[in-house]
């Protein structure tokens, strides 16, 4: 049985209590927050009596000695709780994003490799099995080699909180999923980004709500990306509306369940080469899904010997890199060079 404490007891802290319990074989064994009114809440809704309940970080680690740390705190406390726990000798599994800069994040990739721990990010989307199947897809050859990929991002969600002022919102706060589904779905890294953040009248947001990005990826295919976090009116999904372009067809996902792909079947007959509806390919054992739950499991998993989870953080940093690098190119109106 392993020891956990969980650090960070708001809305999101929920389906990590909820995939602790489902895993099984971890035991919380402290609770922390700000408010120990509510992170008394939440170890009162999950039936842990016996956890510390606390809002020193330090003290409760000290005092149960776990070994792993869930962090689900604001991102501007992150570098300092992964850094806590791992000084504690915890594996620590963190929401995103994984730091508030790139340098703060290349420190915790150091910590981690010289506590010789597991230190990896909840880059959740990435296990939805229709992702899972693009990706499948995509390695099967049916379309050829994959040459652009766009993807549209259009809500209007009204938080409150600390989103709701934070700079750089929808690069910083959500678009780090699309990134990382699109790296995923490409099977390359970025290495340049040229993108421009907006404030449209109707925004309740601080600043970045809404945003484009082109980036270009090692393998020579372009990633387009248009977003918005106050677009009223025909919502997308939360994943996305997705086409991705092959050298012999073309990939097509609402986001939902709905994905189609077409290739080609023959030369030119008149304007256009024949195509030919392509299915697409089932789950198998080998992928990786289930959102919070898939990556706690990976987590865990790799903490007992296992294989590195998909999310370690020397490969979410990679991630992580194309959001400052597309915050830096918003922010100079210049196209930057991506390096981690």
């Amino acid at each position: 049985m392993q020891r956990a404490v969980l650090v960070g007891c708001g809305a999101m802290s929920k389906a990590w209590f909820e995939a602790v319990r489902t895993i099984g074989d971890v035991e919380i064994v402290g609770v922390v927050d700000l408010d120990t009114a509510r992170a008394e809440t939440r170890a009162t809704e999950f039936g842990l009596a016996s956890a510390l309940i606390g809002n020193n970080l330090a003290r409760v680690l000290a005092e149960t000695s776990p070994d792993v740390l869930f962090d689900i705190v604001v991102p501007a406390a992150r570098h300092a709780t992964v850094a806590a726990g791992l000084e504690a000798g915890c594996h620590v599994l963190s929401e995103k994003p994984m730091a508030e800069t790139l340098e703060e994040a290349r420190d915790l990739v150091r910590r981690a490799q010289e506590a010789g721990r597991v230190h990896a990010v909840v880059q959740n989307r990435r296990y939805l099995a229709q992702i899972r199947r693009i990706r499948r897809l995509i390695e099967s050859g049916a379309i050829g080699e994959v040459t652009s990929i766009h993807c549209d991002f259009f809500l209007a969600p009204h938080f409150g909180g600390f989103r709701e002022e934070m700079p750089h919102v929808l690069f910083l706060d959500m678009a780090i999923h699309t990134f990382d589904a699109a790296r995923f779905m490409a099977g390359a890294a970025a290495t340049a980004v040229y993108a421009q953040e907006w404030e449209p009248a109707n925004s309740w947001y601080s600043q970045g709500s809404s945003a484009a990005a082109i980036f270009e990826f090692a393998d020579g295919a372009i990633f387009t990306y248009r977003g918005s976090w106050c677009a009223d009116g025909l919502r997308t999904s939360w994943e996305s509306a997705w086409r991705i372009v092959g050298s012999k067809g073309s990939v097509v996902w609402d986001g939902h369940d709905d994905i189609r792909a077409e290739a080609v079947t023959s030369g030119k007959d008149g304007l256009f080469s024949g195509v030919a509806a392509v299915g697409i390919p089932p789950l198998d054992a080998s992928d990786r899904v289930g959102g919070h739950l898939g990556v706690m499991q990976d987590f865990i998993a790799a903490t007992r010997g296992g294989p590195v989870p998909e999310t370690i953080g020397t490969e979410n940093i990679k991630s992580l890199a194309m959001v400052f690098g597309a915050i830096d190119s918003a922010e100079s109106g210049r196209r930057i060079e991506i390096t981690i």
